[in-house]
């Protein structure tokens, strides 16, 4: 009975066309936005918010990007890894060499950085699909490992590959904290998700959509697949830029290039995957799953196998981690193709059913 929509009549196209049309979504949206921006902040530990909260804002805004690509156009992707390099780097050699750059913008140049190379490397999707397109995309990936580990002047001739980050502030305020990183993200993803909500609502995501369903007709009916895709690969890219460049300032201030190798990529690929191709919460979802799952398999394998006289050590534990991850993913494309995102949808339509018979 707390979920229903008769009664809420729409009677104009701008009520009509609401992100959240049902008052209870915009009640409940509000809630959590609350909850995040002063519950979490006060309650959280800082292990909490270091370890777990902060990477998974950010990898939610990275896969919020694969998203756009591979759920909403359709465009198989490897290369999200080296997007998200390509953003980090960007950003870090425009924040060290160009003095008073702010954080924000330094950031930004990050995402344009990536949406260049994204739009070069989603060239071949004008002309190959699928498999080839994957490996067309696994290819930017191996160019920018290769890029950001030889080409010194990258890393600010730095010997050991590595790069650092002074202190960080936003407007004057400082980001050093747990606390004020967690804010930071979460003001930066929350951002990125309504601009995304509403770009794939609009008449660009509708493009998208046509061209994941078939191509052929799209282009019939008078969508440009040249313009469709292109625009999808820079805004993925840009997305997935921006999120590296959180990535290496924000959750690790000194990174090097392995910590945007292909394990990143397909990290990315089982978010979306498990989370839910084409939805924006499916994003969220995805991420949780996997920041959470090996801290849960770290802290549980132990405990239940020395309830059965097994020692287990932590090499047992990551691969164990592997292997659930492949077990959900075949899981999930054979018994639910949507995703995490499907069972929340239908969950809702059970809620606003009930309590009468479905």
């Amino acid at each position: 009975m707390l979920y229903r929509e008769n009664g809420q009549f729409r009677v104009t196209y701008a009520a009509d066309q609401q992100i959240f049309p049902v008052v209870q979504d915009r009640i409940a949206i509000v809630v959590l936005l609350a909850l995040a921006f002063f519950a979490v902040p006060l309650l959280a530990t800082d292990y909490l918010l270091r370890a777990i909260l902060v990477p998974f804002l950010i990898l939610s805004l990275a896969a919020l990007g694969l998203n756009v690509l591979v759920g909403y156009c359709g465009q198989i992707s490897l290369g999200t890894g080296g997007f998200m390099a390509v953003g980090a780097y960007t950003a870090y050699n425009c924040f060290i060499r160009v003095d008073g750059m702010p954080l924000i913008a330094a950031l930004l140049f990050g995402g344009f950085g990536a949406t260049l190379v994204g739009v070069v490397f989603g060239i071949p999707s004008l002309r190959i699909r699928g498999l080839y397109l994957a490996v067309a995309t696994l290819a930017a990936q191996f160019f920018c490992d290769w890029a950001f580990l030889r080409i010194k002047w990258l890393t600010n001739d730095s010997t050991s590959g590595s790069v650092s980050v002074p202190a960080l502030n936003v407007f004057g305020l400082p980001v050093e904290t747990p606390i004020q990183k967690y804010l930071f993200c979460l003001s930066v993803v929350v951002v990125f998700a309504l601009l995304l909500k509403n770009l794939v609502r609009a008449h660009i995501g509708r493009e998208w959509m046509a061209i994941r369903d078939m191509d052929v007709a799209a282009a019939v009916i008078g969508i440009r697949p040249v313009y469709a895709k292109l625009s999808a690969f820079a805004v993925s890219s840009f997305v997935a830029g921006v999120a590296g460049a959180m990535w290496g300032f924000i959750y690790l201030g000194s990174w090097e290039s392995a910590a945007f190798n292909i394990d990143r990529s397909f990290q990315l690929l089982f978010m979306i995957i498990i989370g839910g191709l084409g939805s924006i919460m499916g994003s969220f979802f995805g991420a949780a799953f996997i920041v959470v799952l090996p801290i849960a398999l770290d802290q549980m394998l132990p405990v239940l196998g020395s309830g059965i006289g097994l020692h287990v050590d932590t090499a047992t534990v990551s691969h164990a981690t592997l292997m659930i991850y492949g077990a959900l993913i075949v899981f999930f494309l054979i018994v639910e193709p949507h995703g995490l995102a499907r069972l929340w949808s239908m969950g809702r339509e059970k809620l606003r059913l009930w309590p009468f018979p479905h």
